[in-house]
């Protein structure tokens, strides 16, 4: 049994120490394994400065917790390309990591829109919006869908709130009923035009996500750009599949880019320390991934 003191002294070694030695496999053999069995309840900060509150039973919040950062690739990738003054869509944004780091990185003259259709993590998105100040962000508490319908969200694994999905599981432990919208809908003018970067993560609906933003696709700024995580199967559930994501964002002069993602614990020391970008892809898409979308021809996004 791993005492208080020495979980923290741990976890500040993994946080703080230079290098990576030995953390990979601490956190793989212990610390995970601890914080998701003995959650720990406790207000913690990110590595850009942000506090967010986190119960360590949850795989997102644990690993802000440990590491001060989620999906290091990404997160690195956010902080390149926005730019104060830039527009950034948020779409699934659970607690608000990415929000947030949005909020800071486009400024006062930038602006945010956070869309979060489970009302308990929309709950606590707007509470972190306020505790870290994103005055230039606009919160909705909206599933996103291909039509204005009503649907229900599950959640299967209390460890992992942040895949609540539409795709009803075997064993739930929840559910709730939401109004969903097209992105359109959701969007104003001027955000939908605006927009820098759209970041799309909807637990297996992103097809239908993109089927209702693709009548306004060639409205989107020259420079945007997409990020939408994918998960063939959870697709497939839904009667979708990747060509529903592909062939309209090809279709409007869109080139496909792959970046890494991988959420073991043990795999962040080493992201940490040299993020990935994210390189062209033109091999068939298996296995979840996040893939970025741009105008950009090239053989990475640097």
């Amino acid at each position: 049994m791993i005492s208080t003191p020495m979980l923290s002294a741990l976890r500040a070694y993994v946080r703080h120490a230079p290098g990576r030695l030995g953390k990979a496999a601490l956190v793989e053999r212990t610390l995970d394994r601890v914080l998701e069995q003995r959650p720990v309840t406790i207000t913690a900060r990110t590595r850009f400065g942000a506090v967010f509150p986190l119960t360590t039973s949850d795989l997102i919040q644990r690993y802000v917790y440990l590491f001060g950062v989620w999906e290091p690739h990404l997160t690195a990738w956010l902080c390149h390309r926005l730019r104060p003054g830039d527009t950034f869509i948020d779409v699934g944004a659970n607690i608000g990591y990415f929000t947030v780091l949005a909020s800071r990185l486009v400024g006062p003259a930038g602006h945010v829109v956070a869309v979060e259709a489970c009302p308990q993590f929309h709950q606590a998105l707007t509470q972190n919006l306020s505790a870290n100040g994103c005055g230039n962000v606009r919160s909705v508490n909206t599933a996103v869908y291909d039509t204005a319908t009503r649907l229900t969200l599950y959640l299967e694994d209390a460890a992992n709130l942040g895949a609540t999905t539409i795709i009803r599981p075997h064993t739930a432990q929840s559910s709730f009923a939401i109004q969903a919208r097209t992105l359109p809908q959701i969007l104003t003018d001027t955000e939908l035009t605006q927009a820098r970067l759209i970041k799309i993560d909807v637990e297996g609906a992103e097809g239908a996500a993109v089927r209702g933003l693709t009548p306004l696709l060639d409205r989107l700024r020259p420079d945007a750009e997409l990020i939408i995580e994918v998960t063939p199967r959870r697709l497939a559930k839904l009667g979708h599949s990747i060509n529903d994501i592909l062939q309209p964002l090809l279709a409007h002069g869109f080139h496909l880019y792959r970046l890494a993602n991988d959420y073991t614990a043990s795999s962040y020391p080493a992201a940490l320390r040299r993020p990935a970008v994210p390189t062209r892809w033109h091999q068939p898409i298996l296995e979840m991934s996040d893939l970025v979308f741009s105008r950009i021809d090239a053989d990475s996004l640097t």
